[in-house]
């Protein structure tokens, strides 16, 4: 990176709430937010909106009546993206970009378009314009009248801190000055859950005080499980007085593959990315890592081991959040970055409860952040606690 980048902003809609307060508040809990819900006749855990959540997206499509027909995967970014801008004291500015992306899209219309066009032989006619991928982006710059790009795209579960990277290229490039970045999902419908139970990678364990066991590198079954929501955060060049966390550093890199959904077994991925984010940063400045980790057996030991190449005997407080919200696909890389921020923030550690943590910093002023999406496409973002002025 040539500069650092300052995040001015940042909210989300999930299962842990809307705001700030909330959402650290129910982190610093143990609990996890997991309900098991009937999808055509097969239960599933899963992670949803809570209900107050629910009734803010329900306001939302009555302001207007085109947000009616909107999925709800664009609902929760246009939610998100409106308070990120608050939290940035952008209001009434126009000129900035935005890349929110997902992994999946409008699935929820998706399943009930199909669905009608499977029983009718005929399709609605807003099917296609509010299922295509571009509504993401495209919804939120009408919703905020931004002059900006807008863009939308998916690289699968590293979306957002793929917009993360695309972002700041647009700003240290000098083609803006702001960008608005993040990923959204609604993953929670019944196609979606059989094609994860598919792969044999879903949670099933009803009777676990824990379903999803995500950073045990002891399971012997995977324990992955979907959750919902969407973030976003405001990027400006340069270190901005206002600035909740700096950017300064950024990795990304592809591994061949074996197959569909691989990894490998030393994830060659986040080796490169995590070392390119790092670049000259001494190991030992590095006080935490927010793990992709969504609770597969391969997939969090490939991360773990990854973590153990490049730092050797100097390895950071490690952590995640899947095994309490589950795994929000596009959305997963922002909320991640978002839990990193508050802990900096706080200056409090979020260990999972169910491991044994061997290091709980005293500190946190650098924290690496991963993600990781089928195809192999991993990301790691570099964030740093600002020095704030006497």
């Amino acid at each position: 990176m040539q500069n650092p980048v300052s995040i001015t902003g940042i909210s989300s809609i999930s299962p842990l709430g809307i705001t700030s307060k909330e959402i650290w508040d129910l982190y610093k809990e143990s609990s996890h937010q997991i309900t098991f819900e009937d999808f055509m006749g097969n239960q599933a855990p899963v992670a949803k909106l809570n209900e107050t959540s629910r009734q803010e997206i329900e306001k939302l499509k009555e302001e207007n009546s085109q947000y009616t027909s909107l999925d709800d995967s664009v609902l929760f970014a246009v939610f998100a993206a409106r308070n990120a801008i608050k939290d940035a004291n952008w209001e009434g500015e126009f000129n900035f970009g935005i890349n929110v992306g997902s992994s999946r899209g409008a699935t929820g219309l998706f399943e009930e378009y199909h669905k009608e066009f499977l029983e009718t032989n005929q399709s609605s006619t807003l099917s296609s314009p509010t299922t295509t991928l571009g509504n993401v982006s495209s919804w939120i710059a009408q919703d905020l009248r931004s002059k900006g790009p807008d863009i939308s795209h998916s690289i699968t579960c590293s979306t957002a801190l793929h917009a993360v990277l695309n972002g700041i290229a647009w700003l240290q490039s000098g083609l803006s000055d702001k960008f608005l970045v993040g990923g959204s999902e609604a993953p929670l419908t019944p196609f979606t859950i059989a094609q994860m139970k598919a792969l044999k990678i879903y949670a099933s364990g009803r009777n676990e005080a824990y379903p999803c066991q995500a950073m045990n590198w002891n399971k012997i079954r995977n324990s992955m499980f979907l959750g919902e929501g969407a973030g976003v955060a405001c990027l400006e060049n340069g270190i901005k007085e206002n600035a909740l966390a700096l950017i300064s550093g950024i990795g990304y890199a592809t591994e061949a593959l074996t197959h569909n959904i691989s990894i490998s077994t030393e994830a060659d991925c986040f080796q490169r990315s995590m070392k390119m984010a790092l670049k000259t940063t001494d190991l030992e400045e590095v006080d935490a890592i927010v793990l992709h980790a969504p609770g597969t057996v391969k997939g969090d030991q490939a991360e773990y081991n990854a973590i153990k190449t490049v730092f050797g005997e100097r390895i950071p407080a490690l952590t995640t959040n899947k095994w309490k919200i589950g795994h929000t696909f596009g959305a997963s890389g922002i909320l991640s970055m978002e839990l990193a921020i508050l802990m900096m923030k706080h200056q409090e550690f979020i260990p999972v409860p169910y491991i044994e943590h061997k290091k709980i910093p005293k500190k946190l002023s650098k924290i690496i952040v991963n993600a990781v999406g089928f195809g192999g496409n991993a990301v790691s973002i570099l964030l740093e606690l600002p020095e704030k002025k006497n």
